[in-house]
């Protein structure tokens, strides 16, 4: 039987945030395992998990947000696990919710459950211009799946075996959220949310910057558009 749960945590630059989030994982009453992607980070992000003797992997090359979780992906499925959920660095998921989302993924047989913070509305909401964003991607999914995701942009997202498996050879690369959740809708998998409450960022800064939010909402539909295409 495999392991019941990794938890994938990509980190780039979060020296301010790795230590905090990875001591909540461990002082979690899950006591879930867990691994830190350090994708080449320029702070002391690899130094402070080498240090602390944090589970981790160096990437040699930065290969951003989607190739770091793919990494994690990878490392689940080469090690048996039978599920698993990404929990960024920066400190603004709640491991705390883990648990419930474990729960629900078994009660509804779902293959991926998303934390949602637009659910109960608690919580940090992000900026006015990123929901106006998450709303037009909310749009986009529901008018070509047929379903609503109400924070498709969320990272924290729990996948089982058979979803963990074919995002370790396949996963989107920039901006992966949406575009991984319109591939396993596509694909016939059942996607679910759950209320959650998220933290505001407090060390560090983003990786999205206003130049980087124009591409993605650009690349993202366009991406989104050509997946259904592909897949009709």
């Amino acid at each position: 039987m495999g392991k019941k749960l990794l938890v994938i945590i990509p980190a780039y630059n979060e020296e301010e945030n790795i230590e905090k989030t990875v001591t909540a994982i461990l002082n979690h009453k899950g006591q879930f395992d867990y691994i830190v992607i350090n994708d080449c980070s320029t702070d002391r992000t690899g130094e402070i998990c080498r240090e602390r003797g944090y589970h981790h992997i160096n990437l040699p090359i930065n290969l951003g947000i989607g190739g770091a979780v793919q990494m994690g992906y990878q490392y689940a499925l080469r090690n048996g696990y039978e599920r698993a959920v990404q929990v960024d660095g920066d400190g603004q998921h709640d491991p705390e919710f883990l648990q419930s989302m474990m729960e629900y993924m078994t009660k509804y047989d779902a293959d991926m459950v998303i934390g949602s913070r637009f659910i109960e509305k608690q919580g940090f909401q992000s900026s006015r211009a990123r929901r106006i964003g998450i709303g037009i991607f909310t749009g986009l999914i529901r008018l070509v799946t047929g379903a609503k995701i109400t924070d498709p942009t969320s990272g924290l997202r729990m996948v089982n075996r058979k979803v963990l498996t074919i995002f370790a050879n396949n996963y989107p690369k920039d901006y992966p959220e949406p575009e991984s959740v319109v591939m396993i809708l596509n694909n016939g998998f059942q996607v679910r949310e759950i209320p959650v409450v998220m933290k505001e960022r407090e060390g560090g800064v983003s990786s999205i910057s206003l130049k980087k939010s124009v591409y993605y909402m650009i690349k993202v539909p366009l991406a989104i558009l050509i997946e259904c295409i592909r897949r009709g």
